[in-house]
Parts: C-alpha cells; structure tokens; sequence
C-alpha cells in the first residue's frame, strides 16, 4: 500500500519485521491503532472491531491471503454472510479468526485466467466466473450442506438468468461450466448443474428440480417470484385489517346507473381518457360518438357496460381459470374499439410505467394465478377487493386498460358481497397512485391500505338515487372533478356546502 493511501485508510497492514511493522507496533503501543490480526491495524479507535472487519473484508483477505479465489456460498454472494466468507487457496485446510469474521481456506486450485469464462481479479483475490460460481455450489460432500446455497436458491438465480437473459445465455453459461468443470476436475459439480439447468428448459426430467418456482418454470408456467413476495406483503397487511362494510347505496334502477357513469368517467380519466361529463353523458346514454375520438367514446362506454351489467358488474371469478378468464373478457370489452392494443389478449410485450417494469408476459397467466390464491384467502371482502386490484395493476396482463380493468375487478369482488363499489375521483389520482408506487417500489402496504379506505369511505356517502346532474353537483362540491391538484383537495360530502380549497 502507498504510504498517501496508508494517511487515511481505515485499516492498514505490515510484514512481521522490518521498520515499517515497528512503527505500527509503536502506534498501537501508544493506543493510535488497534490490532485486528497478525499484520492487520485499524486506525478507527471508536467503532466496534466487528463492523471495521466486515466492511474492510476485501482488502484483508487479499492482504492475508493473495491469489485466493471466493468458493463455495462465497463464490455467488460475494461478500460474508453470518460471519463467514469461503476462499479456495493452496493444499492446507485452515481457518483464520478475527473479530466478526472467520475465513475459511478450502484446497483447491488458483483463479482460471483464460477464456471461456475467466475468473475477475478484486484487489489481491479473485470472484469467480458466474459458471465456477454456480459449479462450487453443487457441493453434496458430507459437511457441505452449510457452505454451500440451498437448491432452491440455485434454481431461483438460474431461472432469473433464464427471464432476463433468455434460454441462449443459460445455454452458453451450461457449457462454460462444462469447461471449467473439465479444467478444474469438477465434472460431478458439472454434471449436477447440467442436469437441473436442463431441467429449467425442458430438455431434462423435473424431477432433478426441488423449489416451486423452478418446477413452475419446468411445466411451462413461470410465475414473477419479486411479484409474489409484493403480494404477500399486502395479504399480511389486509388480513390485519378491520374495514367498514358499507351497503350497496346503488343497486339497482337510476343509482346503479349513475353510479356506473361516474365509475367509467374517472376511471378513464386517470388514464388520460378526458371528456367534459356532458360529453361522456352523451355517449353512455344517448350513443353518442364524439368526433374524431370514436376510440375514446368506446373506452368511456365499454367501461361502463362493464360496471353496469352483469356478469361482468357483480359475478367474480371462483377459480383461477374463471379468474384469468374474466380479466380477458373484461378487457376485451373495455378496450373494445382499439383492435391494435390486442384487446382480451394478454400482452407480448413487457411493459413499464415511469420506472416501474411490470410482469414479463410468460410470467403473466401463473403470476395473476399465485395472486388469486391470495385474493382467496382473505376472509373479508373489502380486503379481497383491494387485493384483487393491486394483483392486476402489478402484473399489468394487457398492452392496455390495465387500470381500468384492475379497477372493474376490485368492485366486482364489493358488488358481489353486497357492498358498495369505489370510486377514484380526478382530485384523488395522486393519492390512489403514489400508495400503489410505494408499495411496489417500498414494500409498505400501509399507505396504499389506509388510502384506500379513505376514499371507500367518501364514495359510500353520496345519494346516488337522484338525476345525474344533482349527482354531479354534489361531486363537485366535494372538488372530486378538480385537476389542479396542489390547490384542491377531496372533501367529503357532509362539508360540501364549503368551497374549502
């Protein structure tokens, strides 16, 4: 190490003589160094020795032990875990102790230098190649089972390999192990990973696979793991959760009507769909087609036919089949007038919002199934409805229409218990959008749950058994029409005679 490097590294390192090792024994004589380990100083007095180690784990491995190569867990995580980091280094087994840190050195050969798949110098040591990587890990020695991942863990890299790469490079990533296995007399290794590798894409029995993603993606139907564990935060969180049941206010005759009007007209105007209510008006009820926007008349009035009537209005789907099934045919009716956006077809192309990547679409039939096993198993019929949204906004199955048929589906699940359906208003999209961004980007269901009722809560209180112009005035009291979102927010119905801004 350079000596301007040594002024302000926070550990620093010597030979067992000479005057440089004396110097720094001088230094921790007089308590400006702490000793980590034979030839390793700290100069941070204050924190804890453990946390020095692990942070500067790297530079004192490559210090202790140059030319070591990361083995077995070691060599896919690249970093410690529970205290512990694995190097391969010459023909002694031995371990070596340090505050918050043992290494373990196994035997076995240097790093491979040359290609197909060479391992990657990091200071003083090497990572391994992602195929050596994998090879180490196929350890099944007696006492192997805790330095290497679990099969489970394996299968989940290579199947994540496989969705983002695609079957080429998990083919080429097989056949370099194939030559690193030759080359480092690891041909047991290599053949276990060929085999549940094969397994993954077909060409093998799945019977050499063991996790239920990977047995997923055997049988032909992959699902989103990232997804999953999204709902499953969710599910923990709505099954927590005590929600108002408030009734149906619009069953049936004029208020399931204007209901169902004012459900399409926000709903489509989230989604940059915008019409003055006097236009969509004209469209719901007198067939109406706006001029040169047919397109966006049929968005409006498929929307509709979609929460007025049934099956699609109060029928839910029992199984995941049914499930699937209705998703599709909801869409289809929804998207019905934009034959380019393969309407009731689940999408071909993954798609994305902002930054967010929604489900790729192989993943799309098994991903809205797991979700639905979900939605199944909540008890309470508001938090089903909430679930079954999110589902199908976070997989996004469609090129479009997403978020109104995700919507349709939630008050679908509300309608067929008896109660009363949510509405979305224009003054309320940041406040219905930024909790579902939260909770996929933080994973906290809380906002999202709490934003939710919130607005269940305001939609359950409006008269809706008056003409539609009474029932518009009333909405409007209450700003749900507003766009200018930093200067209005939603007020509920008791408050309207206020202007409140």
């Amino acid at each position: 190490m350079q000596n301007s490097d040594r002024d302000t590294a926070e550990v620093v390192f010597s030979r067992e003589d000479g005057a440089e090792a004396r110097a720094l024994r001088r230094q921790l004589d007089a308590g400006n160094l702490r000793r980590i380990y034979r030839g390793v100083y700290t100069r941070n007095i204050d924190s804890p020795l453990e946390a020095v180690v692990l942070r500067n784990w790297a530079a004192i491995v490559s210090h202790l032990l140059p030319g070591a190569v990361l083995a077995f867990r070691s060599a896919l995580e690249h970093r410690p875990i529970d205290g512990a980091i694995h190097v391969r280094r010459g023909q002694r087994r031995r371990t070596l102790e340090m505050p918050g840190l043992i290494v373990e050195v196994h035997i076995g050969d240097g790093p491979l230098l040359e290609p197909p798949a060479p391992d990657v110098p990091h200071r003083s040591i090497y990572l391994p190649s992602e195929a050596r990587g994998f090879l180490e890990n196929m350890a099944t020695a007696r006492g192997s089972s805790g330095r290497v991942l679990p099969q489970e863990n394996i299968e989940s890299r290579l199947d994540k390999i496989l969705t983002i790469r695609g079957d080429f490079k998990l083919n080429d990533l097989r056949d370099q192990a194939k030559t690193v296995a030759d080359k480092l007399d690891m041909q047991v290794a290599g053949k276990r990973l060929d085999g549940i590798i094969g397994a993954l894409l077909g060409t093998h029995e799945e019977k050499k696979l063991s996790s239920k993603l990977a047995l997923a993606r055997a049988s032909g139907k992959p699902y989103d793991p990232d997804r999953l564990e999204l709902f499953d935060v969710l599910h923990a969180a709505l099954a927590g959760e005590v929600f108002a049941h408030p009734a149906n206010p619009a069953a049936s005759g004029r208020a399931l009507e204007n209901f169902a009007f004012f459900e399409a007209y926000f709903s489509n105007f989230i989604e940059g769909t915008t019409f003055e209510v006097e236009e969509a008006e004209q469209i719901v009820f007198q067939g109406a087609i706006i001029p040169n926007r047919s397109e966006d008349s049929h968005d409006i009035l498929g929307t509709f036919q979609a929460a007025a009537t049934a099956p699609w209005r109060g029928r839910p789907a029992t199984t995941a089949d049914d499930f699937l099934a209705w998703l599709k045919n909801v869409n289809a009716l929804v998207m019905q007038a934009r034959p380019d956006k393969g309407p009731g077809q689940w999408k071909e192309k993954r798609n994305m919002a902002g930054n967010t990547l929604f489900v790729l679409p192989e993943q799309v039939p098994a991903t809205l199934a797991e979700g639905f096993s979900r939605i199944n198993a909540l008890a309470d019929p508001v938090a089903r409805a909430l679930m079954t949204m999110f589902v199908v906004s976070e997989v996004h199955p469609f090129q479009d229409g997403n978020g109104r048929t995700a919507r349709l589906a939630m008050n679908c699940v509300l309608t067929d218990a008896g109660l009363c359906r949510i509405v979305i208003p224009t003054v309320y999209r940041e406040d219905y959008l930024l909790p579902l961004k939260r909770l996929t980007n933080d994973r906290e269901a809380g906002p999202y749950v709490r934003g939710m009722a919130r607005i269940y809560d305001w939609t359950s209180r409006f008269e809706y058994n008056q003409p539609l112009h009474d029932v518009q005035e009333q909405l409007g009291r209450c700003n749900a029409f507003k766009e200018d979102l930093k200067n209005y927010r939603l007020i509920f119905p008791e408050n309207s005679a206020s202007t409140e801004r």
